[in-house]
């Protein structure tokens, strides 16, 4: 069969010949119909993500949508290395196959899952967000971010708060549902900027922000928690959800910012949720889909221009399809 397959770390995949797996007891093969270019493909593929398997030649790819042997179209996710996502089969563990409803497509389904899951798992299982709530989703204008705010307006957030580096992004944020944006440039040529940036921030806060799910981490990061220890009321809890490190993975942490607020740090994904909770998470995107009226961007790719297509990282999700 045909597949992406990637032979070391660091290296790009092609679209190779890969021998066809077969199901063992308690897992259903699976003829692969759409499957998503994410970050957590990337870095499962690099080895450089914390849950990469290390095992090469490998097919890559964490999830997709699928048909099993007895006909139902699901949606999939982790099948064990050295078989993945991006290839004309797979095997999974049955118990981490989600029957997909009628109202969504393929491709959107490919698409949605991941940013989906980590928007819903951030939001309800760890920070447990509650109707009337106000969030802020830093680095709102990925897409991932962009998902987040519907998710949260979905799930009865009062006031959404969407901060970016792109401005004209953000406007289009706000047209999903965001009620406030914030524009920031923390190149340390334009301090006026970042000063700017804070001042909005604690403004923000001081009314009163109750969840921050942050898609970015580094210099952005640091400017949300000072602004939560300058300017949130006292004693009263900020659940700050770390997802995504795209400005980078380090920051620097002042003690004095945890002595004075009562700021709860945590993250959320692989590991930090049980498994059964991210797919519970995953479904109930499905589920809201339509009610929801959720929307992503997409762009379907052949599978076999996989080589030339892993390096874009454009505004929509790449969600390769498979003949």
């Amino acid at each position: 069969m045909k597949a992406a397959v990637i032979n070391g770390p660091g290296q790009k995949p092609q679209y190779a010949n890969f021998p066809e797996p077969v199901a063992k007891e308690g897992e259903e093969l699976i003829s692969v119909r759409a499957a998503a270019l994410t970050h957590l493909t990337k870095g499962r593929a690099s080895g450089a993500h914390y849950s990469a398997d290390g095992i090469f030649p490998a097919a890559v790819g964490v999830d997709g949508v699928g048909i099993t042997k007895d006909g139902r179209r699901v949606y999939f996710v982790l099948p064990d290395a050295p078989n993945g996502a991006m290839a004309e089969k797979t095997v999974v563990r049955s118990r981490q196959c989600i029957d997909l409803p009628a109202g969504i497509d393929d491709v959107t389904a490919a698409a949605i899952a991941n940013p989906g899951m980590s928007a819903w798992g951030a939001l309800v299982e760890r920070a447990h967000l509650q109707a009337g709530e106000t969030v802020l989703i830093n680095g709102a204008t990925g897409i991932a971010g962009r998902l987040a705010v519907q998710v949260a307006k979905y799930l009865g957030a009062s006031k959404v708060i969407a901060t970016g580096r792109d401005a004209k992004a953000l406007e289009e944020v706000r047209g999903l549902g965001a009620d406030a944006i914030i524009a920031f440039d923390l190149d340390p040529s334009n301090p006026h900027s970042a000063k700017q940036y804070e001042a909005a921030l604690k403004e923000q806060f001081a009314a009163g922000i109750n969840v921050v799910v942050d898609y970015l981490w580094g210099k952005s990061a640091e400017t949300v928690i000072r602004a939560i220890a300058q300017a949130a009321e006292d004693a009263t809890p900020v659940r700050f959800v770390h997802v995504g490190a795209s400005s980078g993975d380090v920051i620097e942490l002042p003690g004095a910012a945890l002595r004075s607020s009562a700021i709860v740090l945590m993250g959320s994904g692989l590991k930090s949720i049980p498994m059964p909770r991210l797919l519970a998470s995953i479904k109930s995107v499905f589920d809201a889909f339509l009610p929801a009226r959720l929307s992503i961007k997409t762009k379907a790719v052949p599978l076999s221009a996989v080589a030339e297509t892993w390096d874009d990282n454009g505004k929509s999700r790449v969600v390769f399809v498979v003949p």
